[in-house]
């Protein structure tokens, strides 16, 4: 317990840090805490209704990319340089919200601090909690894990199944196979 704290303290980010789990998962963000997010063309805040779990917070994504002009919508989640070396996927929880709609396709990006970048087209967002699992080997573009400076959701007008639309995303953390 100790460590793990200590661990937070050293890799802190706003309120986002990468915590291990006992399952040996490495939490990024599991939004109770809130944080520290960069929206643009949408907007990022963090619901109490709809979430995963009996407490805590999602980050709730109300994205717009409508326009007769090329656009698109993302939040920016800033990491403390993590080195997702010993991990084989991105995981995190996702649900659609069907009132307003969503968009069944969206893009996650990762950054590095040696300024590559790699992206992944997510494509099937339902309007219920599903465990999304992205292999890091399947981020085109982006061979070196070991200093991971930022994520990205993107909507982008040209992929985008419906233009304006809210999701919901829970629990994001780097996970190992079983």
């Amino acid at each position: 317990m100790i460590i793990a704290i200590l661990l937070a303290a050293l890799t802190q980010v706003g309120s986002f840090a990468a915590v291990k789990s006992d399952s040996g998962d490495l939490l990024i963000a599991d939004f109770n805490t809130r944080g520290k997010i960069n929206t643009r063309r949408c907007t990022g805040s963090f619901d109490s209704a709809i979430r995963r779990g009996d407490s805590g917070y999602s980050l709730k994504i109300k994205y717009d990319v409508y326009s007769r002009s090329p656009v698109y919508s993302s939040v920016r989640i800033a990491l403390p340089d993590i080195d997702a070396s010993d991990y084989d996927n991105l995981s995190f929880w996702l649900k659609g919200n069907g009132k307003t709609g969503y968009s069944t396709v969206f893009k996650i990006e990762l950054e590095s601090s040696g300024g590559q970048a790699g992206y992944h087209y997510v494509t099937s967002v339902i309007d219920h909690w599903q465990e999304i699992v992205i292999p890091l080997s399947k981020f085109k573009g982006l061979t070196d894990i070991s200093s991971l400076t930022a994520l990205s959701v993107v909507f982008e007008d040209k992929i985008a199944s419906n233009k304006r639309g809210v999701i919901y995303i829970d629990d994001l953390r780097f996970t190992m196979n079983k």
